[in-house]
């Protein structure tokens, strides 16, 4: 499930939680909050390993492409060498060897530039993702914290919660 959706669920369920009677606390299904928080934990890893994929795959690309790039850099050599008993066909040799090899460049750099922008654009979703995820929780732990502090202010409810309580929330 996307985390987004998750995120969603959670707010919603903060949101609409049922007030307490005659007082500023809310209702909150425990059990609801932990399923929705098991299948965060469960999704945020598998899209980080996509991400960690990507950039492996990045890598492999333009691993590839240099070796691409050095073969047929060698092949130009080879081929020069091959021809350099003749002067005129030494001289075509070379211009085509550097054609070769500037072409061979070109294509490598191209590629490389491709697949870090794919690599980007991939990487820059799952950081809003992130961003969106972070955010969420820091509004829901907000509401939890000014909840609790607007019932110890009115003395009303139950002692506040304690710090480790509130980041378990």
């Amino acid at each position: 499930m996307d985390v987004l959706v998750l995120i969603d669920k959670l707010d919603d369920l903060v949101h609409n939680a049922k007030a307490v009677p005659l007082t500023d606390q809310v209702r909150l299904d425990r059990e609801e909050i932990y399923e929705i928080l098991d299948q965060m934990r469960a999704t945020i890893p598998e899209e980080i390993k996509q991400a960690r994929w990507i950039v492996k795959e990045r890598q492999e690309m333009l691993a590839e492409a240099k070796r691409e790039c050095d073969r047929i850099v060698q092949e130009a050599r080879e081929q020069a060498v091959r021809e350099a008993s003749q002067t005129e066909i030494v001289k075509l040799a070379e211009r085509q060897a550097d054609e070769i090899v500037d072409d061979a460049r070109r294509k490598a750099r191209e590629t490389r530039r491709e697949m870090e922008d794919w690599a980007d654009s991939i990487l820059s979703t799952l950081e809003v993702n992130l961003d969106k995820f972070l955010g969420a929780v820091r509004r829901g732990r907000e509401r939890l914290h000014e909840r609790s502090q607007e019932t110890v202010v009115a003395g009303i409810g139950p002692e506040p919660f304690e710090p480790e309580e509130l980041e378990r929330l």
